[in-house]
């Protein structure tokens, strides 16, 4: 591969998801591109790939937010491949199982937000399991919000692309964890973050929303908000929850941002409290009934 297209700097495509700006954002090095999104963010993307088509679409994990479009993409650029974890590659070769999940989340509103799931064709993926070099990406497996879940870290800019193990975050917004059904582990996902810091990325490229450069400070406030919100889904009720996580959002946002109402919207439109209270309660109660 010509060594001048992984050394390229990574550039930030924002999706702009059901028309709001700082929900979803594809990142772009060279000719790979981390996290495609949904096949409904198709007319925000499809303008910068065809000035520059793709060799490879790196999944970080599933979900549809994140890799939706990946079988519609492979369509138009038949030259490309998919990078994605062992544990998600059968997943997307038959989607049915993963649509049915999500179809419980988010109900009638599927089509509206996440578009056409079309399947990828097994000959058409590089299948991962955390570990590999990958021209200048290197692969590290980061379960905890999603077993599948994986890291890039790109050697030439320093950054980690690290999906959603790394938290949302948007503005000057607070750091959350996305925490929906159906796979939440929090053991794993701190372990994550101590691979994640013990690798010395210079800045934490996030799809939801940006990158950041202050990043011992950002893992060590992730790793509060999981203490902090398993706590929370303990102890209170899913409006409870739902109720301070919102406030904690409003009352981060107000300082600092000038459309303090715009990062609450778009905290609210990239992860639901409801959704996240939902999946920390699975944990919860898979973990008391464990032997």
């Amino acid at each position: 591969m010509p060594a001048h297209l992984d050394a390229a700097e990574p550039e930030l495509i924002d999706l702009m998801h059901l028309g709001r700006r700082r929900v979803l954002g594809a990142w772009r090095v060279g000719d790979v591109v981390v996290d495609p999104g949904p096949s409904s963010c198709l007319g925000a993307l499809l303008p910068v790939l065809e000035r520059h088509p793709p060799r490879a679409l790196a999944l970080t994990h599933i979900h549809l937010d994140h890799a939706g479009a990946s079988g519609s993409l492979l369509q138009r650029f038949p030259q490309a491949e998919v990078w994605v974890h062992q544990r998600g590659a059968p997943h997307l070769i038959d989607p049915s199982r993963l649509l049915a999940s999500a179809g419980r989340l988010y109900g009638s509103d599927m089509e509206r937000l996440w578009g056409e799931v079309r399947p990828v064709a097994a000959d058409r993926m590089k299948v991962l399991a955390g570990g590999e070099d990958l021209g200048l990406f290197r692969v590290a497996h980061t379960p905890g919000h999603a077993s599948h879940h994986v890291t890039y870290l790109h050697e030439a800019s320093g950054f980690a692309f690290t999906g959603d193990v790394a938290g949302v975050r948007i503005g000057a917004g607070p750091v959350l964890a996305p925490t929906p059904p159906p796979d939440i582990d929090l053991r794993a996902w701190r372990a994550s973050l101590d691979l994640i810091e013990r690798r010395r990325p210079s800045r934490l490229a996030l799809m939801h929303f940006g990158a950041y450069d202050d990043v011992e400070r950002h893992l060590a406030a992730l790793r509060r908000r999981l203490e902090e919100m398993e706590m929370m889904a303990h102890d209170l009720d899913e409006a409870a929850f739902a109720s301070a996580i919102r406030a904690l959002v409003a009352g981060s946002t107000i300082e600092g941002d000038a459309g303090g109402g715009d990062t609450a919207a778009a905290y609210e439109h990239a992860t639901r409290p409801e959704q996240s209270f939902a999946g920390l309660t699975r944990y919860l109660d898979r973990r008391e009934q464990a032997p």
